[in-house]
């Protein structure tokens, strides 16, 4: 059994700046391509795991893989319990943060692409204490996202075939995304490109239904704009509200970090990285910002299928197509959430497995999560990791509704965790990086905004 040593050694920057803490990038060297290059590892040489994972698929991650079910049925719940106004506050807030952060990172690891990520580079800058603190915290919030997908997969496929008990979809599909992950990092990469594209698409298909419908757009259907945000209101439970949203959505905002992960197996961290990281802007204004403002004015939060006493979670969209007169549109709705799914579980499968493989390599986990096979696949750390989801099952009795909320209370103390580390460590860094005598200058890219 792993022993965590959870000990503080505090790091004194004087004696950190006396070593020579090289980036892995010089700011006169340029990055190297795997592929061009035949003298660079394929597989990462501290945690074994292939580099596969291209620059397009680490830019699709970052952009698509925030479009997952949290967004398009999670802030349903959000919305019933804080209102329109509350839901838009807690996105733009917490957005704000979440760039933050997310410049911090590209700042870091386009330095230091270790194997790790965030989790390495606070137990080097500080120690394995907080090393431990945020790979477990990121581990649950991990695991709390893996369940509240299951639960919503199932919840989804119970539109369809109630017959089937919610249990059955879960186990069904626990052994499914087993089997899938196990084939390798190069098809989960592949796939997950695709269906970025599909949500993608599909949300902005759903923001021009929402400015045609509350245009007037629709057959026997008269324009009402904003109408919600006066008649229920703008805020459901007043400032309660808006604290409860903003615990959500600092759930829905988790996984922009991952890229710190993904660049461990990325062919090419020192292009990819960066270029994620640019694209966190947008990511918040199209996908987040624009998700408060058409469901606060496509739904009202007093809607019935918005709130727990519903087994079967629906999401607003499919909500607001029902209430425009088109009642088939539930089932594409529907579908396209049910990618969402596919796509969310993949990526919680991947980003949970691999920081439990880096902690066990730091000796912060059982040593048996760190092995991988000859295709780099970290199989133990993967099958555990899949395991924890099975939380889900409490669905069975609780509903879906108030398994989602409980769980949602249980991840998102945990983002704010890791983010509190990210950018502590991030400042140690810099303070590292003055104390050796180097320029602001040399850093291969420099955090926007940084004071």
């Amino acid at each position: 059994m792993a022993v965590l040593n959870l000990k503080r050694e505090t790091v004194d920057i004087e004696e950190t700046a006396k070593k020579d803490i090289k980036p892995y990038f010089a700011s006169n060297v340029e990055a190297v391509d795997i592929d061009e290059d035949p003298d660079v590892s394929r597989y990462d040489p501290q945690t074994g795991v292939k580099r596969a994972l291209k620059n397009r698929h680490i830019s699709l991650l970052a952009l698509g893989g925030v479009i997952g079910p949290g967004c398009l049925v999670g802030a349903g719940n959000a919305l019933n319990k804080g209102g329109p106004l509350a839901l838009l506050l807690g996105f733009s807030i917490i957005g704000i943060i979440a760039f933050s952060v997310m410049e911090s990172i590209g700042e870091m690891i386009t330095l230091y692409p270790s194997g790790g990520g965030f989790t390495t580079l606070a137990r080097r800058f500080h120690s394995d204490a907080l090393s431990a603190v945020c790979g477990y915290a990121y581990v649950v919030v991990f695991f709390a996202v893996l369940a509240n997908e299951y639960n919503t997969l199932s919840s989804i496929l119970q539109f369809w075939g109630p017959q089937v008990p919610l249990y059955g979809y879960i186990l069904i599909f626990w052994f499914a995304f087993e089997i899938f992950q196990l084939v390798g990092v190069g098809l989960f990469g592949e796939t997950e490109y695709w269906l970025a594209w599909l949500k993608i698409v599909g949300l902005v298909a759903y923001y021009i239904f929402s400015i045609v419908y509350i245009s007037g757009g629709i057959r026997n259907r008269p324009a009402f704009g904003f109408h919600y945000w006066n008649s229920p209101g703008a805020l459901s439970h007043g400032f309660k509200g808006i604290a409860i949203v903003f615990v959500f959505c600092s759930t829905f905002y988790s996984g922009t970090e991952s890229v710190a992960l993904a660049a461990t197996e990325s062919k090419n961290p020192g292009k990819a990285v960066p270029l994620a990281v640019r694209q966190t802007l947008w990511r918040i204004l199209v996908v987040y910002i624009g998700i408060a403002v058409f469901y606060g004015a496509t739904v009202p939060f007093d809607d019935p299928n918005l709130s727990a006493s519903t087994k079967v979670l629906k999401s607003p969209i499919a909500i607001a197509i029902s209430r425009a007169g088109w009642a088939g549109g539930a089932h594409l709705v529907n579908a396209f959430i049910l990618i969402t799914c596919i796509s969310a579980i993949n990526g919680s499968l991947y980003i949970g497995s691999r920081t439990l493989t880096h902690l066990a390599h730091e000796g912060l986990a059982p040593k048996i999560l760190a092995w991988t096979d000859r295709r780099g696949v970290p199989i133990p750390a993967i099958t555990v990791f899949n395991a924890l989801g099975l939380i889900s099952l409490m669905n069975v009795s609780v509903g879906a509704a108030n398994a989602y909320s409980y769980i949602v209370n249980l991840s998102g103390v945990g983002v704010f965790i890791v983010w509190g580390v990210i950018s502590y460590t991030h400042l140690r860094i810099r303070k590292a990086w003055g104390a050796q005598g180097r320029s602001i200058e040399e850093l291969p890219y420099k955090a926007l905004f940084y004071p």
